[in-house]
């Protein structure tokens, strides 16, 4: 933004320019799905074998395991309601069967809110559940709309985050190909388009980018549902629900701890569904190349190695995605 020329002429300018940038990082991406879609998944598979999907996806879950640890318990109390969160999730899906084992993660949640609130509200252990923002927040509600502004200097600043996104939703589809034992390489191109334009009609509109939710992959992990129809409900669920600051409220309500011990459960999953892309392709860790590969770019995610160029910073997932493709690539002759 401040390279825009855009700084300094209030938050609204600011915002617009932004937008803008998403908008052409939305058209660099239907663009790069366009010749995936044309040309095939052969050429990404040659730089993305087994070995260097499986740690890009297992990157994916590693990187966000801080937020939930990190940012979301401020004390000791609120760090033994996560493990009594993620506890109430794993009785949940080892002890139950039908439709309870299936919404593991709801029902685990509700179990672990129920518990906080007794302890908290009942015993004065830590910060109360507050349920006055539902009371007073409007069942019905309109977004405000913010229309973007093209600058050249915001949209390249912006626009190159569409490479990340490709590599981060590659890692995404080998994530569920796992999962679901299903080849999903003939549809890439598609979800790359579709992500495109998901983040061209959001950025339009006044919204920020979108990309495929990793969280929701933990989610389908947990619950073994992979049925498109289901997400197609649940999306416009999502929408109506959107348009009701009541129903914001009520999410708002949920204690961070709680929040915070469902999210290492997911994230969890999805660091095992990595994993699960190795064993599956029986991928050689003997082999020097391998080895080396898989290591750094756990390493390298994990730890949110963050590399610079200018006003572009390259974070964590990006830096291990990019840097396991590349070290691949560089030791390939070796024969170890």
């Amino acid at each position: 933004i401040a390279a825009s020329g855009y700084a300094g002429k209030g938050p609204n300018a600011n915002i617009a320019v932004a937008l803008g940038g998403i908008v052409a990082c939305g058209v660099v991406y239907i663009l790069i799905g366009a010749i995936v879609q044309a040309v095939g998944t052969g050429w990404i598979e040659r730089f993305m074998p087994p070995v260097v999907t499986g740690a890009v996806v297992a990157v994916i879950g590693l990187n966000l395991a801080s937020v939930p640890v990190k940012n979301m318990a401020a004390g000791n109390f609120d760090a033994w309601m996560q493990a009594v969160t993620f506890l109430c999730v794993g009785l949940v899906a080892v002890f139950t069967r039908g439709m309870l084992q299936r919404l593991l993660i709801l029902v685990g949640l509700i179990l672990a809110t129920l518990v906080y609130a007794a302890l908290t509200n009942g015993l004065g252990m830590g910060k109360p559940v507050d349920l006055s923002g539902i009371a007073n927040a409007a069942w019905f509600g309109l977004p405000t709309f913010t229309a973007p502004v093209f600058t050249a200097n915001a949209m390249l600043l912006i626009a190159p985050v569409a490479i990340i996104l490709v590599a981060e939703n590659l890692g995404h589809l080998k994530a569920v190909t796992a999962m679901t034992g299903r080849n999903l390489d003939p549809y890439m191109g598609r979800a790359f388009i579709g992500d495109g334009i998901a983040t061209v009609v959001s950025g339009a509109a006044g919204g920020t980018g979108v990309t495929t939710y990793a969280e929701n992959i933990g989610v389908m992990a947990a619950t073994r549902i992979y049925s498109t129809a289901v997400f197609v409900v649940a999306a416009v669920i999502a929408l109506v629900l959107g348009f009701s600051p009541k129903f914001g409220a009520l999410i708002q309500a949920i204690p961070l701890p709680v929040m915070g011990g469902v999210s290492i459960v997911v994230f969890g999953l999805i660091a095992i569904a990595g994993a699960k892309i190795w064993v599956d392709n029986k991928v050689d860790f003997s082999q020097n190349r391998n080895l080396i590969v898989a290591a750094i770019t756990l390493i390298v995610g994990t730890g949110d190695f963050t590399l610079k160029f200018g006003d572009f910073a390259l974070g964590g997932i990006g830096c291990a995605t990019f840097g396991a493709i590349i070290l691949y690539a560089l030791l390939g002759r070796s024969k170890n």
